[in-house]
């Protein structure tokens, strides 16, 4: 990830210098949250940008609400068949991506399918939306944005505890256990519910106060233990790379309608918001 953030930084201000081209007021969403971890995730897997439509709609599906069993189960092969593609064109003439790098290791066809479909299917649109929900409270919270270029660190895991995009996980329990008074028997599947965690006010004082100084270690947006978020370390270089750069870009940056306006995502498993109409002046 660190040998990725100089590459990661020209393709956020390439999308920028769009934005900067568009008709006033601009859809954020449309022309810098989404195309960024697009063209990031294509990159990091060797797959042409060009050909990014061919997944990033079943990627999407993965996480509607309104879907059928049926079409979960088509949107999943979708992406697995897609791959799996991938994975055997590159044991055949391998280049410089991460997916290349792992056919040469011992990790079967089967281990490489399920980390690009981790990588893709659900490294796309939470980094998304994420970048989406940033840029919203940056424009709703004055002094934020300034915070965030001087501590991009600390912001960057506050903004991860605040938002929780994911509303939970699910764990099975390896063994009997008794917890606040129930008891969970082994074998039994607990759901987790990661926004309650990440605003616990027994781990994070006035939890439901947006503070980028907060030391926010300890948070679960990427999930707890061995089973964290494959894709968190590729998240956060792209958080700590796009938002700085945006409020930095465009320093006058508003939003183009009240905020009360914005229309936060429904129909999905991924929290986010639809559309976020901004201006500037230059």
């Amino acid at each position: 990830m660190r040998q990725l953030t100089g590459r990661v930084r020209e393709i956020v201000d390439e999308h920028l210098d769009a934005v900067a081209g568009e008709s006033r007021p601009v859809d954020l969403v449309r022309t810098w949250a989404q195309p960024v971890p697009a063209q990031v995730i294509c990159e990091l897997l060797g797959v042409p940008y060009a050909n990014r439509a061919r997944f990033q709609g079943h990627a999407l599906d993965l996480f509607r609400l309104d879907r059928t069993p049926e079409q979960a189960a088509a949107a999943y092969s979708a992406v697995h068949e897609f791959v799996r593609d991938l994975v055997a064109a590159k044991r055949v003439a391998p280049a410089d991506d991460l997916l290349s790098g792992l056919t040469a290791s011992d990790l079967t066809d089967e281990e490489l399918v399920n980390i690009g479909f981790v990588l893709l299917g659900a490294g796309l649109d939470t980094t998304a939306n994420m970048l989406a929900l940033g840029a919203f409270t940056l424009l709703t919270h004055p002094g934020a944005a300034d915070v965030l270029r001087a501590e991009p660190g600390w912001a960057i895991e506050e903004l991860l505890r605040y938002h929780s995009v994911i509303p939970f996980t699910v764990r099975a329990a390896l063994a009997d256990v008794e917890l606040d008074g129930e008891r969970i028997a082994a074998g039994e599947c607990v759901t987790v519910c990661l926004p309650e965690a990440n605003r616990d006010p027994a781990r994070f004082p006035d939890p439901d106060v947006l503070d980028l100084l907060r030391p926010s270690a300890g948070h679960v947006a990427f999930g707890h233990g061995v089973h964290q978020c494959l894709g968190q370390q590729l998240a956060r270089v792209e958080l700590q790379v796009a938002l700085p750069a945006l409020v930095t870009r465009f320093p006058s940056l508003r939003l183009a309608v009240p905020a009360a306006d914005v229309t936060m995502r429904a129909g999905s498993l991924v929290r986010g918001v639809d559309e976020l109409l901004v201006t500037w002046e230059d």
